[in-house]
């Protein structure tokens, strides 16, 4: 028996082999190039060698059984369409069904009766994606009884599809319904409701499963085994094929439901419910090149590659630390010292006690201070109410949060977070009398969204221990941390925001320290555009719908009543006050002022804003008044028009912020935009979608939109500089990209033109865009895989 070093197996008495995979190198048992190459060389060991009667599957990490494909060696690999990217990436796909069929073909089984040797696997921690996949190829799964356990196909939310087989297996176990809705969520199963669909055969007590999945291999080494899918008359649960009324029926109801989901923006939602159509009326073999191609198609698409680059690789670097400065010792935090109990500084609170360290909560008054207790209170009790946590550990976390209007409590702490009144005055008090408290060595945070950290830390007696940490509201929910050091922020302070990080889980950026850090320099412009729009008559609804249609997770006119008109008139009076005669008109001004003080529209806080609120809050529907101040045009804008305005509203200050160098790279801001303001995440991010459709493409939009509506939809000079050099935001020269006709359908006349031209076919805008599209596809069909 050969030797393995991504796994190991045992062969005992009773002729079964236990391999065990420990894959080295990695911090999760994961597909990678060495795992798949030794597992496709035991794969025909395993059918060959007559001492292996049978095969259990197990991990040697008690949390994860494994969990998926490395998906930073498929981002290092080009999106080719070609017959021999067909072959390679099949290959997964053939080594898991050679073990499940013992290497026969369909007709040897069906026909002639061969069958497979038996194939069990044992899992006590987490199978995700080709994790699953290797599960579902083995005849017999046994889970342990663990609700924390995850199975699921979470390749959706990276712009793929399942690759090795789940599009296939899933719904010839559970059914097209189930699978559809597992598939294109990548929502995950627990163990119990896994076997209640099927997808499993066997829960156990935990650290039974090798046992159990042994005992059912013995007993089925004399007969041999065959996937259900294998044995001839085999039906898909529930019915399936173009004849089936039900499997009609459903592929209508769902298809319609996939496009309302997704907007027609997530290219993988379509093929994966292609490959449940076709993938069924197929013999499995065949089926499994259809998810191939599908799978191929998708990765060659821009918005895959885009997303796994971004929302995996660059999240995952992010958040293990990747701009924390080299040479400082890891930082433990036990007990951390929030200043401020209003919505803010309670959502702190909560998240630092929910990653188990203590926290002392101070305000002025204990009455104010124990507005967190009463946060977080609500939070646990929804979360025991709907039994997800005991009321043992809702009381535990309660307790690790103690209210206070005592600035001596905060003596001992390991970490200060200021989150009181946006007012200069009240942080300097705060920060001179908590500094009088701590300990020398004890960070100083702020987490200001509008003040200068430099500015505050004039305030600090040791400023190279005070820095800014933006947290986004709600915070037990928002993802993004901005973290912003000011000129003088020593490294041990960088650090120990990293640390703090580390331990809450959020996917932090570094900001350098300019009024509006990031998102509040990317999102103010966005909202301003609509407030325009509706200046100049055009329709609220039209507005919102287009956002929706873009992606975004909330209209403009929405967000804005979310966050209050309130919060951005006194933020724009502010800093009309601070800068003077800097100050730059953003055009909406009288129509702020108009909202707040006039009209009584402050925002849902307030009861009124562009839409009309009960007296719960609940949105009832867009405010019919505002037309009485702003007549609708007689001519409405296009759809597309307004989707090209809002989008480039968003990606013109983010290439701004870029060439300024707030953000110190490509990565930190397409995190930011994403996670901080919802920017769709099939882009892959901002400047994700501007190297995608080209620099060039995008100055002729945004030229083109500057002459029409103004000079703040202008490219910097940077970019301009870096298009006449051929250079691409994320470096390297401009590679050719495989458009699909989604993908181009979803961009705007000019952008298309743009990539024609570039393909050296001859269009303009005043071409048929269908045309232009038709062109672009024809010239890259000798790409398309055989």
């Amino acid at each position: 028996m050969a030797k393995y070093k991504a796994f190991s197996i045992d062969l005992d008495k009773d002729g079964i082999a236990h391999l065990v995979i420990d894959v080295p190198n990695q911090g999760m048992n994961v597909w990678d190039e060495n795992l798949i190459k030794e597992f496709s060389a035991f794969v025909p060991e395993f059918i060959a060698d007559d001492k292996m009667k049978g095969l259990v599957i197990s991990s040697s990490r008690d949390n994860n059984f494994m969990a998926g494909a490395d998906l930073r060696m498929l981002e290092s690999q080009d999106g080719e369409l070609s017959k021999d990217a067909f072959d390679r990436g099949f290959a997964m796909n053939k080594m898991l069904r050679d073990m499940e069929t013992g290497g026969h073909t369909e007709r040897q089984m069906q026909r002639e009766g061969k069958k497979a040797k038996p194939v069990a696997c044992a899992i006590e921690g987490l199978a995700l994606g080709g994790g699953l996949e290797l599960a579902l190829s083995c005849h017999h799964r046994v889970v342990a009884d663990n609700p924390k356990i995850k199975l699921g196909l979470p390749e959706v939310l990276v712009g793929l599809l399942p690759g090795g087989g789940g599009t296939q297996r899933v719904p010839r176990l559970i059914g097209l319904q189930n699978a559809a809705q597992m598939i294109t969520t990548g929502k995950n199963l627990n163990p119990k409701t896994a076997l209640a669909q099927g997808l499993i055969n066997e829960v156990v007590e935990p650290g039974k499963t090798v046992e159990a999945a042994k005992t059912w291999v013995k007993a089925n080494i004399e007969k041999g085994v065959l996937q259900p899918w294998d044995v001839k008359g085999f039906k898909v649960p529930g019915g399936a094929g173009s004849m089936n009324p039900k499997a009609v029926q459903f592929f209508m109801a769902a298809n319609a439901m996939a496009v309302q989901q997704s907007k027609n923006n997530y290219p993988a939602v379509k093929a994966i419910m292609s490959c449940l159509y076709e993938g069924t009326q197929l013999p499995m073999t065949r089926a499994l090149m259809v998810e191939t191609k599908y799978f191929l198609s998708l990765f060659a698409d821009p918005t895959a590659q885009n997303m796994i680059r971004t929302l995996f690789v660059n999240k995952q670097a992010a958040e293990k630390g990747a701009q924390r400065p080299q040479g400082i010792d890891k930082v433990e935090i036990k007990k951390v010292g929030v200043l401020g109990a209003g919505l803010m500084g309670s959502g702190i609170a909560h998240v630092t006690a929910k990653a188990g360290m203590e926290v002392i909560s101070l305000d002025r008054t204990m009455e104010e201070a124990q507005k967190s207790i009463a946060y977080t209170k609500k939070i646990l009790d929804k979360s025991v109410s709907r039994g997800k946590m005991t009321q043992e550990k809702a009381d535990a976390f309660l307790a690790r949060i103690t209210p206070t209007d005592d600035y001596d409590m905060l003596k001992d702490v390991d970490l200060i977070i200021e989150a009181v009144f946006e007012r200069p005055d009240v942080k300097a008090d705060v920060i001179k009398r908590t500094e009088a408290v701590i300990g020398k060595d004890v960070v100083f945070a702020s987490n200001t969204s509008t003040l200068p950290i430099g500015g505050l830390a004039e305030n600090s007696s040791r400023p190279e221990q005070f820095i800014g940490m933006h947290f986004f509201s709600p915070v037990e929910r928002m993802p993004l941390l901005e973290i912003i050091p000011h000129e003088g922020t020593g490294d041990l302070a960088l650090a120990v925001a990293f640390d703090y990080n580390s331990k809450i889980k959020k996917t932090p950026i570094v900001v350098k320290d300019v009024r509006g850090f990031f998102t509040n320099q990317v999102f103010p412009p966005y909202v301003n555009e609509a407030n325009l729009m509706v200046i100049e008559g055009v329709s609220m609804a039209l507005i919102e719908n287009c956002a929706a249609n873009l992606g975004l997770p909330i209209g403009p006119l929405a967000v804005s009543d979310d966050t209050t008109q309130k919060l951005g008139y006194d933020i724009m009076t502010s800093t009309q006050e601070e800068m003077g005669d800097k100050y730059v008109p953003t055009g909406s001004e009288e129509f702020m002022e108009n909202m707040v003080t006039k009209w009584d529209r402050a925002g849902r806080r307030f009861g009124a804003g562009f839409y009309d609120y009960d007296e719960n809050g609940k949105r009832l529907g867009l405010w019919k008044g505002m037309t009485d101040h702003y007549p609708l045009l007689e001519q409405q804008p296009t759809a597309e028009e307004v989707k090209q305005r809002l989008l480039y509203a968003l990606l013109a200050p983010t290439a701004r912020t870029f060439a300024e160098g707030v953000v110190p790279d490509p990565q930190s801001a397409d995190l930011g935009a994403i996670f901080g303001l919802g920017f769709p995440p099939y882009t892959g991010g901002p400047l994700s979608y501007i190297d995608t459709i080209g620099l060039d493409a995008y100055i002729a939009t945004s030229d083109m939109l500057a002459q029409r509506h103004g000079a703040r939809f202008s490219p910097p000079n940077k970019i301009r500089e870096m298009a006449k050099d051929g250079k691409t935001l994320y470096g390297g020269k401009p590679k050719q990209t495989h458009y699909t006709k989604t993908m181009l359908n979803g961009m705007l006349e000019v952008e298309v033109v743009k990539i024609a031209n570039g393909l050296g076919i001859a269009a303009s805008v005043d071409d048929l865009k269908r045309d232009t599209i038709a062109k672009i596809l024809k010239a890259q069909e000798g790409k398309k895989v055989a």
